[in-house]
């Protein structure tokens, strides 16, 4: 099975000025993402507003940003909702648009028992042979899955291989990680809780923050791999307040905003997300220099 990577960003959806998907601007901006060390892409997720796509948008995302980035990195494609049926038609259609691996949110809203995850999940990974990512985020979803849950599917399902865990519990974290099948990867979904997560024995990272630094993470990973430790956390400790100012408000609102400073043309959110307020913009501001496009650097340093 490929290997999935260490450093994924979930990548925001560019609209044009009408409010279509931007596909060109999807493409520039996976190019980047990947050029600046991004092991991979999760495209349509819920930083890419995934759930105001409709699913002609979401193939045509899919495909556009595999056609862009080439092979050079994975393509993870977000095809989970709170309704069992459309998943499964969901996550073969992203298998159609030629995406390299699912990621599969825990059903939202309707709030599932255990066993209805459990069962959802299957019928998920009986729909393809791509490998499959659970997303476990209980302060969107309503639910949290449990520890026993995530890995009794697991080991039922092969392709069931990771998690993306934002459930904030180091403890929840160190038991999946204590207690999971050889192979199963664990990526943290908090990006203040990667180094955390890394000291207890995760894979990785599946960020928002990394759309900005993901150069910096990709030190801090090899700094705490080669027993660096300190080293490891003087870069997180350098990070924290671009964590606080990105996620002050509902994610995506201000890294699509940081995104349209460094020259993306992302535009706006899609209702009912709107625009970041100024208080954000302005705590946020200063931290960007570091991150504009070399190029636009240079301009800016003249």
């Amino acid at each position: 099975m490929r290997d999935l990577g260490k450093i994924l960003t979930a990548m925001v959806t560019p609209f044009d000025a009408s409010g279509g998907v931007h596909l060109a601007e999807a493409q520039r901006l996976a190019r980047w993402l990947v050029g600046r060390g991004n092991d991979g892409l999760v495209v349509a997720g819920s930083t890419g507003e995934g759930q105001t796509l409709d699913e002609v948008e979401r193939a045509a995302l899919i495909r556009s940003v595999k056609e862009a980035i080439s092979g050079r990195a994975i393509v993870m494609a977000n095809a989970g909702s709170n309704d069992t049926r459309e998943s499964v038609r969901s996550v073969r259609e992203a298998e159609n648009s030629g995406a390299d691996a699912i990621l599969a949110v825990v059903p939202y809203y309707n709030r599932p028992p255990q066993s209805g995850m459990i069962a959802h999940f299957c019928a998920i990974a009986d729909a393809t042979s791509l490998p499959i990512v659970i997303y476990n985020i209980p302060s969107r979803t309503g639910a949290n899955m449990l520890p026993e849950t995530l890995l009794d599917i697991a080991r039922r399902k092969k392709n069931i291989v990771g998690v993306k865990e934002s459930s904030g519990d180091l403890r929840q974290i160190a038991t999946i990680i204590r207690d999971r099948p050889n192979g199963f990867i664990v990526w943290s979904g908090d990006d203040h809780l990667f180094l955390p997560t890394l000291s207890l024995g995760g894979d990785g990272i599946v960020g928002v923050a990394s759309h900005l630094c993901s150069r910096e993470y990709r030190a801090m990973l090899d700094a705490f791999c080669s027993g660096n430790i300190a080293e490891a956390a003087r870069i997180n400790a350098s990070l924290l307040g671009l964590f606080d100012a990105i996620f002050a408000t509902t994610n995506p609102i201000p890294i699509k905003w940081a995104m349209a400073q460094l020259g993306f043309e992302v535009g706006e959110c899609r209702l009912p997300l709107d625009r970041v307020p100024a208080t954000v913009a302005e705590r946020l501001r200063p931290l960007l220099a570091a991150y504009l496009p070399d190029r636009q650097r240079e301009h800016s340093e003249r």
